[in-house]
């Protein structure tokens, strides 16, 4: 396919008269195919995208909460010295089971040779059923003090301590320290450990454990006062006798030694489930109940231990099923966040990858072009300049026509030059004053306004020339830009070459974000697309193509809003290669409002996401083109900008909740990478790297510009409204008629 396109000299076959040469103009903004147009924009996505952030929210304070991420506490340093209460100090002295919901505290010890074996933090999924079997070897019962969050994560665990008779008790949600926390997070730890247990077992228990607690002797004032909170709320509040401390991993002989009661005598022994390595209080238990045995001790829960009635109690159905949506709710935080951390790490990697794989690409490309040679061996040359038209389409461009015709009229290109300005329509002078030039070379066509697909078709149909270049109405050309164009499509094998477009107007923020955005996201990105054989776009501002080759599509097609992206999908797909020209300058004027900001990303977005579906089948096709463009522009213009939200929510959790050093470093990180190949970026376009001050400035505000069209665009097509093409006001940057000498006036 390649063959057919010769020279400029080359005599052009008629073609068929293709649709678009219809005098009637088409719909100025057409729906992407097998969609009913709407009437505006759509608006309940902003709602979906809210509530959505809200819930990944939800999930992050929630998980955070259960890890101790968020509202984490410690347990409280023992005073050297206090001043107890004479209901303390008293307190200090009796049993380790405490009542303290009436008005008088009283306290009880478990009778006589009566053991009651009590195991804290879990349920654990490796150490809980490890202690069941061996309760269950030896016959005995005990009482399970368990974390809320960790029933609600292992619910199995907690009905099968029940469904093998043993107790269960309220050991916090979160672990929390209850003598550090107020009054609220008391109750709501207790109360969602009550939840969890309803919903995993159906049952209530009304027995109580702090975290960080252990014998009465070792109550300090501000424990004494959280479990006279617990006693307010209905707990009966369990210490110990033996404190085993196989928390510390002291060994299995100290854990056993640490468990035997003296004399006979009925004891609470503690001991833990979870928490780490139990490998020691495993081999503890059996051995424990060995020795309880030998010496005539029995091994029941606590309440039998103090010939009380069971400590459960039924559930209603509201706190069961309040329970279990709880419980539902911790795993799903725990399964998202897990999620979004393997996501977000992978999107860092894949975009880091990116940066780093896009420059050496740049690096090769750069050596081959500078060195004078191509990927696929040299460039011919033309043996002479070939003829050339230039289609300039506008529409109410009178702010800088002028300065665009003069910059092609004044080109150093020594070839035969025609300028077609093909007015679209406009409703101010932009005609006018491009016919007020009177330059011979330069002839003004006035058509119906149709849209730019349409005006750049009229212009095709006629140029004079096999060699057409294209230029947006608020663009100037460098002398040299159409000589360095044109020298590409010596070689019969290149259909069409992207120019390199640079922004005029960079004095603010605005411009100053866009000169950083062209020269590193688009500049630099067409060297290694030419390498990898996927351009995706040769932008509408500057632009070079054989017009035989794009007769042979039909012309540039009305089909989406992103006409030059469509029409490089087109080209890259019928064979031709399509190349970028680093000499090639051009000049032109970026928006240089928010608003106005919006409104071309918005267009050119939803028209790279027509265009995308329009040539879907090309990743199906033999051609690597399809699989690397269409794969990288759905990767990484759609995906990642998709996680965007996401990524700042995070990061915003995270300092808020955390030490927020990690994500200043992570992002220091990532901008340090920019930064160099930003620079490596400008170093090649001849640009000044101090324009890379506005760069970490880019994360703020910028970055989330451009994630929110991708949303917004993404929500348009999926829904089928039709866009309109949003015209962006022109500040006149180059001047009138005088033309603009040195855009690079900073």
């Amino acid at each position: 396919m390649n063959g057919h396109a010769g020279d400029g000299g080359r005599a052009r076959p008629p073609a068929p008269v293709p649709a678009w040469q219809d005098p009637s103009p088409p719909p100025v903004s057409p729906p992407a195919p097998g969609v009913v147009a709407k009437a505006a924009d759509p608006r309940g996505h902003w709602f979906m995208l809210a509530v959505a952030m809200l819930l990944v929210a939800a999930a992050l304070v929630l998980n955070g909460y259960v890890t101790n991420v968020v509202g984490e506490t410690h347990a409280q340093a023992v005073p050297t010295a206090d001043r107890p209460t004479p209901e303390l100090a008293k307190a200090r002295r009796d049993g380790p089971v405490l009542n303290l919901t009436g008005g008088e505290p009283s306290s009880a010890r478990p009778a006589a040779r009566t053991i009651a074996l009590t195991f804290d933090d879990g349920p654990d999924p490796a150490w809980t059923p490890q202690v069941l079997d061996a309760l269950k070897k030896h016959g005995a019962k005990a009482t399970f003090f368990t974390v809320g969050s960790k029933v609600a994560k292992h619910p199995e665990l907690a009905r099968r301590i029940v469904a093998e008779g043993h107790e269960l008790g309220n050991h916090t949600y979160a672990h929390a320290d209850l003598a550090s926390v107020p009054g609220w997070r008391l109750r709501l730890e207790l109360s969602l450990t009550q939840k969890a247990l309803a919903g995993a077992t159906g049952l209530h228990t009304t027995l109580a454990r702090p975290p960080y607690s252990a014998t009465p002797e070792a109550l300090t004032v501000p424990q004494w006062e959280s479990l006279k909170a617990l006693g307010a709320e209905g707990y009966l509040v369990v210490l110990t006798d033996l404190d085993t401390k196989d928390w510390g991993r002291p060994g299995t002989g100290k854990i056993v030694t640490s468990s035997r009661p003296a004399r006979g005598r009925g004891a609470i022994v503690m001991m833990h489930d979870s928490g780490g390595d139990r490998r020691q209080t495993v081999e503890a238990v059996g051995l424990v109940l060995e020795d309880a045995a030998r010496r005539g001790y029995q091994a029941v829960t606590v309440s039998r231990a103090l010939g009380m009635p069971s400590a459960h109690s039924r559930a209603d159905g509201v706190d069961r099923f309040a329970g279990s949506a709880l419980n539902f709710a911790q795993r799903a935080a725990e399964t998202v966040t897990g999620g979004l951390s393997w996501v977000l790490f992978a999107a860092g990697a894949l975009t880091l990858a990116r940066l780093v794989f896009f420059a050496v690409l740049a690096w090769v490309h750069a050596r081959r072009t500078r060195g004078g040679r191509r990927r696929k061996g040299r460039a011919p040359t033309w043996p002479a300049p070939p003829p050339v038209t230039v289609i300039v389409p506008a529409y109410n461009e009178e702010a800088g026509i002028q300065a665009t015709v003069l910059s092609l009229v004044e080109t150093a290109y020594q070839g035969d030059l025609e300028i077609l300005v093909v007015d679209d329509g406009s409703t101010d002078r932009t005609a006018e004053l491009a016919a007020e030039l009177g330059h011979p070379r330069v002839r003004v066509i006035r058509r119906p306004n149709g849209g730019k697909p349409a005006a750049l078709n009229t212009g095709l149909m006629q140029a004079r020339h096999e060699l057409v270049v294209m230029v947006d109405g608020d663009t100037v050309f460098e002398p040299a830009t159409i000589g360095n164009l044109v020298r590409q499509l010596a070689d019969p094998a290149v259909g069409a070459v992207s120019g390199n477009t640079k922004v005029g107007n960079r004095r603010g923020m605005i411009g100053r974000w866009q000169h950083i955005e062209y020269v590193i996201g688009f500049n630099l990105d067409r060297r290694a697309f030419e390498l990898l054989d996927c351009m995706a776009t040769v932008p509408g501002a500057i632009g070079a193509f054989r017009r035989s080759a794009l007769l042979a599509l039909g012309g540039v097609s009305t089909d989406t809003l992103a006409e030059d992206t469509d029409l490089t999908m087109a080209l890259c797909r019928a064979g031709w290669r399509v190349v970028y020209e680093e000499k090639a300058l051009a000049w032109t004027e970026a928006p240089t409002s928010l608003g106005q900001l919006w409104k071309q990303r918005y267009r050119w977005c939803y028209g790279t996401l027509q265009a995308m579906w329009k040539h879907r089948r090309a990743v199906l096709e033999r051609g690597p083109f399809g699989r690397r463009c269409l794969g990288y522009l759905t990767l990484f213009q759609v995906l990642l900008p998709l996680l965007a939200p996401v990524v700042d929510l995070m990061a915003l959790y995270s300092t808020a909740v955390g030490d927020p050093l990690p994500v200043v470093a992570v992002w220091a990180g990532f901008v340090m990478v920019q930064a160099l190949t930003g620079w490596y970026a400008l170093r090649l376009d001849g640009e000044r790297a101090s324009a890379l001050w506005v760069l970490p400035l880019q994360q703020f505000v910028y970055r989330q510009l451009m994630y929110l069209v991708v949303i917004q665009s993404l929500a348009t097509a999926v829904l089928g409204v039709r866009l309109r093409w949003h015209t962006v006001r022109r500040e006149g940057t180059f001047g009138g008629p005088a033309r603009l000498t040195s855009p690079l006036a900073d």
